[in-house]
């Protein structure tokens, strides 16, 4: 087999494509071939090992795949060899197969191409996860979602409006601005790169204006820094607020702002939510599916790259350049 490996410390200039040894499905786990792997921010952090996940070296990034069960371990029950499947691998995935629990496995929809599949699980997971269990989000309520050009913040647009909320995408571009419309936003901000005091301020009120009333029911901040005060302030009344990423680095919060008005800053870590309660996690694989096959959901794939590609595709997402989704097609 071939993998995509990080053998020390470092960007995605450090990884190299060589031959690696054929893994053996252990207890509970499925050997997959894998035909797509879908990138996402994390990837670009275990690499450098600042991930909370620290793998041996040599190892593969990649934590989201999809391909056909090649072989099955001990005490695996409901898969087969040929099935279709997506599966959260951890990391692994950037390489022509892996292993996975079969519990983080789920069969993938016949009409469901893999490219789609690889970039399905991670990013509707999450934002499902964040804003129906999390945030309990309603009907005829507003969310804001920072950094909402990227996979999660495009999930979190299209199932927001799935479940009937006002969507205020908040993004660093006008190119991204007008992809965030095309994903169904109903409003746009576009953010200065730098924000200082001034600039918090008048992002705040952007936001307060442009969701009426006392401002937005829901903050989906996946970007943290700078960002997230702003965006607190500008919550309305028994708000919520879902600390999901913080690529921009990890606010300071003034917690008197939670007591004026009753507001919830509320963790999302989907990951560990899925092996706690995979039961839950299961029955949303469901509700997405299904989402899927009605035509309400799909991940919006901005780029496609070879598996030798892998590090170009790194530094795509690294450099914040990623629209949606960015996937590898593995030969």
């Amino acid at each position: 087999m071939k993998a995509m490996l990080s053998e020390a410390p470092g960007g995605p200039e450090t990884l190299v494509l060589k031959e690696h040894p054929l893994p053996e499905p252990g207890k509970r786990q499925i050997r997959i071939r894998v035909r797509a792997a879908g990138l996402n921010y994390p990837d670009t952090l275990i690499i450098r090992d600042l991930y909370q996940m620290r793998p041996p070296r040599p190892f593969a990034p990649g934590g989201e795949v999809a391909g056909e069960v090649e072989a099955v371990g001990e005490a695996v029950t409901g898969f087969a060899v040929g099935d279709r499947v997506l599966a959260l691998t951890g990391f692994g995935g950037f390489a022509t197969h892996v292993c996975a629990d079969a519990g983080s496995a789920s069969k993938i929809p016949d009409a469901m191409p893999f490219e789609d599949a690889a970039c399905f699980v991670f990013t509707y997971g999450t934002s499902y996860h964040a804003l129906k269990d999390r945030a309990a989000l309603k009907a005829g309520e507003s969310v804001l979602i920072l950094g909402a050009a990227g996979g999660v913040g495009v999930a979190a647009i299209e199932l927001a409006k799935v479940a009937g909320a006002k969507v205020i995408a908040a993004v660093s571009s006008e190119e991204k601005a007008a992809f965030c419309k095309e994903c169904g936003a109903d409003e746009t901000i576009v953010y200065p790169r730098e924000m200082d005091r001034d600039a918090q301020k008048t992002f705040s009120t952007q936001i307060k204006k442009l969701a009426g009333g006392e401002g937005v029911n829901v903050v989906y901040d996946a970007v943290g820094g700078d960002y997230a005060e702003p965006a607190l302030r500008a919550l309305a009344w028994e708000g919520r607020f879902l600390v999901v990423g913080f690529p921009a680095g990890i606010p300071s919060i003034p917690l008197n702002l939670t007591l004026l008005k009753v507001n919830q800053i509320v963790g999302v870590f989907w990951g560990a939510s899925v092996m706690r309660d995979p039961k839950a996690h299961a029955a949303n694989m469901a509700d997405l599916f299904e989402m899927y096959a009605k035509g309400q959901i799909k991940p919006r794939i901005s780029a496609r790259y070879p598996l030798k590609d892998a590090p170009k595709a790194l530094q795509m997402m690294q450099d914040r350049k990623v629209l949606g989704k960015v996937v590898l097609e593995v030969d």
